[in-house]
Formats: structure tokens, C-alpha cells, sequence
């Protein structure tokens, strides 16, 4: 029964016959888990809680080792090579966060903002979960820089800027994403400084001068990450070519914020369709991917440009995942604290129906979202920087499930995410 709900967890659409196969085994497991000796009842417990398919492999090596362990017919070298190998890799990835950490340390952007959330360690987890290998180190810390960015802007357009000052910070950031790379550094610098400048850009600095400080320090913040995430892909050669894409991903998640933080000025509840033709960018799942496409494979932009296009069906269905997990986990939260509509609130209001109903209706989205998912992947095994590519976008699914499955993985700093953090990043293995 196990191995058959693993199993439906693959369909395609269209498969109904696996759709039935999950209900059942779902059915028989929830009646007899009760009732199975200890190494089943973990094993229906944890496929009960979130299929294999949907869990990100790296985050769930331990759980499996610790099972392994207790079988009869273990083989000692096996499972002593397997905690070896997974020691070597996390202290790579312990190398990363410190890393990382000095850089946050350094950036100073908390001494300077206080709305926000400070989630530099969760921040890495996330990107830990999309590239747990040792080769793509930079990607890694590359990520870490975009989700903790992430964070801080998504608070600056829910908790802290007023409307007029939201139009202002993307103005500014729309405008640097539509420079000529060779125009690119002149006009960052512009936005800061009056003098030599064009009207419009005198405009632009003049607005950004009158943004409360943090948001200027923000701005800034912001501009250096793409500054040093653009080095890092193009190191002494075609880094300023870069700018533009990364600026526009950025541009993009920008703009579908502030059509969230205009609704909820109006206090206008969108239907569920008006919501995820927005949410699925305001998700951050493009932006994130933009970033990681420059990271798979030794390519030159237009290579990454035709990766994002040929992708881009697979990079709408992982950031649908990856808002409606999001809208699941928080939804409650904010409700209670009047934020603006998520998914499960439009449903609501549109179907006239109550909350739990509303909850699996999203839940069934995401499971439709899945099934596409799964027909992309068994139908687009290419070259190997595809496959990384393709791997490393499932993967922000899998990471979104395990940071909303109990509640806010960003919000509360203590409970389940701390103890991921703890397992994954922190303590290793004990060897015999």
C-alpha cells in the first residue's frame, strides 16, 4: 500500500487509474497505520505526510539512513560509507553558510532595517534544497543572496512602503532593467547622484532621494546583489551583459508585488484566476530560476534566454506550486492580520464556500500542477546542463513543501525548520 501511493504520486493527467490507486491506498493506510509494526508505521507515516516524490532528497538522507540502520539485513560498509559521504558533502555546504554568513554580516543591511525579517540561515536552506551538489558551491551562495533579497523586498512592499513610495521603488527598478548593458552601471549610479544626468534620469534619482531611508538602503542593497551574482556568472567578461536579465527578473517580481500592494490598498479581493495570473510571478519562482539558469552549464546568454523559453512551462507550474504552498501555510495568518487576499480567501469569496473546502481545492490545484510537472520531466531528459536545470526547478517545489507543510517556514523561527536546519546543515553523522 505504501509503495502504491509512492507510486500515484507519478501520474500524468489523465491517469484516473492512479488517481483512484491514491485515494484507496490513502484510505488503507490512514484505517491500519495503527496497527503496523514500528519500521512499516514510520514508512506510512512519512509517505502519509508528504510522498517521496515531493520531498527533496537531500533533507530526507538522514531519515532513511536512521531506517536502514534498524533493518536486520544491513550491510555495516554500506551504511558506514553512506554517513561518510553524506559528512563530506554537508561540510561542504558548511563552508557555504559560512560563506554566506560573513557576506550578510558584511552587506549591513539589518543595522539599517528594521520591518524585516532576518532569515539568513533558513534563506541558504532553501537554496541548499534546490543544488545539494558539492559542484554548484556558487549557485548555492548565489541563491542564499536572491531569497534572503527576496524576503527583505516582499516585506518592504506588505509591511512598510506606502503606495506612492512603492510605484517609486519599481520605477527605479523597472527603469535599470530595461538599460543597455553598456548604459547599465552609468545609470545605477545616476539614481543616486544629479549631476550629468538626463531629465528623466533626474526624475528617477530625485523620487528615489525622497524614499524613506531604509528603502534607499534597500535600493541600494539590491543593486549590489545583482551587481555581484552578475560578476560571479561572467567574472571578467561578459558580467555587465548580465545585469539587464537579472535586473528584469527582479523588475518583473517587483511589478507583480505592487499589483498585490494596490489590491489590498483598494481593498479588492481578485477572483482566483485574476490572483495566480499574478501570484505565480509575485511567487518569486521566475526570479529565482532566472538566476539558476546562469548556473547549470557553461552557456552564453542567448543559450540561457532559449533554457528560460523552452522552459518556461516548467517554470510556471513549479511557481504555482510554490505561491499555492505558500497561500496553504500563511493564509490563516494573514487573514487574521487583514494582508491582502492569497488563494485560498479568493476561493472562498468566489465560490461562496468555507475555509476547509477552499483548502482542498488548492490542494487538487497543486496536485494538477504536478501532473504536469511529471509529463515534463519524463518527456525532456536532454543534455546533462537540461537535466541539472530541470532538476534544480522541481526542486523549489519540493523545497516550497517542506518550508509550508506545518505552517510558515519564514515566519516562526523555531519548530519543524529549525529542526531541517539542524539535520541538514548543522550536525553530521555519527561514524562507528
Amino acid at each position: 500500500m505504501i509503495e502504491l501511493l509512492e507510486a500515484s504520486h507519478l501520474a500524468l493527467e489523465g491517469e484516473n487509474i492512479l488517481h483512484e490507486a491514491k485515494t484507496f491506498s490513502t484510505g488503507i493506510l490512514h484505517e491500519r497505520v495503527s496497527g503496523l509494526d514500528s519500521q512499516l508505521f514510520k514508512c506510512a507515516v512519512h509517505s502519509l505526510e508528504l510522498p517521496l516524490h515531493w520531498r527533496v532528497q537531500w533533507f530526507d538522507i538522514k531519515w532513511q539512513i536512521s531506517l536502514y540502520e534498524q533493518r536486520e539485513d544491513k550491510q555495516s560498509n554500506l551504511l558506514e560509507l553512506a554517513k561518510l559521504n553524506f559528512n563530506t558533502v554537508q561540510a561542504t555546504h558548511q563552508r557555504d553558510l559560512r560563506e554566506i554568513s560573513r557576506w550578510w554580516r558584511d552587506l549591513g543591511l539589518m543595522e539599517h532595517v528594521d520591518f524585516t525579517r532576518d532569515r539568513l540561515v533558513e534563506s541558504f536552506l532553501c537554496a541548499l534544497g534546490l543544488s545539494q551538489e558539492p559542484r554548484l558551491s556558487s549557485l548555492r551562495k548565489s541563491l542564499t543572496k536572491v531569497v534572503i533579497l527576496i524576503l527583505v523586498i516582499d516585506d518592504v512592499y506588505d509591511l512598510y512602503g506606502s503606495l506612492e513610495e512603492l510605484e517609486c521603488f519599481t520605477s527605479a527598478i523597472t527603469r535599470l532593467s530595461t538599460m543597455p548593458p553598456n548604459l547599465f552601471l552609468s545609470s545605477l549610479l545616476s539614481l543616486f547622484s544629479l549631476t550629468g544626468i538626463s531629465d528623466a534620469s533626474r526624475r528617477d534619482s530625485e523620487q528615489i532621494q525622497q524614499l524613506p531611508e531604509c528603502m534607499k538602503v534597500c535600493f541600494r542593497a539590491l543593486n549590489d546583489v545583482i551587481r555581484e551574482i552578475a560578476y560571479d556568472i561572467g567574472k571578467d567578461e561578459d558580467w555587465h551583459r548580465v545585469l539587464p536579465h537579472l535586473a528584469k527578473a527582479w523588475a518583473d517580481f517587483c511589478k507583480a508585488l505592487l499589483t498585490e500592494a494596490k489590491w489590498d490598498n483598494m481593498g479588492y479581493t481578485p477572483s482566483l484566476e485574476e490572483y495566480l495570473s499574478n501570484a505565480w510571478t509575485s511567487s518569486s519562482g521566475p526570479l529565482i530560476m532566472s538566476h539558476a539558469s546562469f548556473f547549470v552549464g557553461h552557456m552564453n546568454l542567448e543559450d540561457v534566454a532559449d533554457l528560460l523559453e523552452r522552459n518556461k512551462d516548467l517554470i510556471y507550474n513549479v511557481s504555482m506550486i510554490i505561491r499555492l504552498c505558500n497561500d496553504l501555510g500563511t493564509s490563516t495568518a494573514e487573514r487574521d492580520r487583514g494582508d491582502a487576499p492569497s488563494s485560498v480567501v479568493c476561493y472562498m469569496r468566489e465560490a461562496n464556500v468555507p475555509e476547509d473546502i477552499a483548502r482542498k481545492h488548492i490542494k487538487e490545484l497543486i496536485n494538477q500542477e504536478w501532473k504536469s510537472i511529471n509529463a515534463y520531466c519524463f518527456s525532456n531528459a536532454e543534455t546533462p546542463f537540461v537535466r541539472t536545470f530541470i532538476d534544480v526547478t522541481v526542486n523549489a517545489a519540493r523545497v516550497a513543501h517542506m518550508l509550508y507543510q506545518f505552517g510558515d517556514g519564514f515566519g516562526v523561527q523555531d519548530g519543524d525548520i529549525r529542526r531541517q536546519i539542524l539535520s541538514s546543515v548543522i550536525h553530521p553523522l555519527a561514524l562507528n
